[in-house]
């Protein structure tokens, strides 16, 4: 299959996916200051530099796109039609990178938490179930 977009403009829009301060974990940041919660942003000292960093409970919360990070069964977890060499080597070295950042966590007896761009989303648009989500964050927070 050939891809609809030019090389150029598909290297266009790959450059403008930001790694920090996106949408998601914005979003997520700005709920949880406003249930008390303070943090740090992409602590460097903690293992996968997390998009939230909470030291009160020593615990780092990852916002994952679900494209790059291949969330298991969600549908914006699919797989380019071109280039699929390239796309599955990039998907590898990711999930490969998730899985040592998981195990330094552990060493240093860091709580880790994902929250998927697929949840915020829903968040967004459901009222309920951003409040059962920031529950069970809350919920996770107070654990151990």
């Amino acid at each position: 299959m050939v891809d609809i977009l030019s090389p150029e403009e598909r290297s266009q829009n790959m450059a403008a996916i930001r790694s920090r301060d996106t949408k998601p974990e914005v979003y997520l940041r700005k709920l949880l200051f406003a249930k008390g919660y303070r943090y740090r942003i992409a602590e460097k000292s903690i293992p996968g530099h997390p998009d939230i960093f909470l030291r009160k409970y020593n615990t780092a919360i990852f916002v994952h796109g679900c494209f790059w990070h291949r969330h298991q069964g969600c549908k914006y977890a699919y797989t380019p039609k071109s280039r699929i060499e390239f796309w599955q080597k990039k998907f590898d070295d990711n999930i490969r990178r998730d899985a040592i950042v998981d195990d330094e966590l552990q060493e240093q007896g860091i709580k880790q938490l994902i929250v998927w761009e697929c949840t915020i989303k829903q968040m967004r648009k459901d009222f309920r179930f951003e409040a059962q989500v920031l529950s069970q964050i809350e919920s996770f927070l107070n654990s151990h």
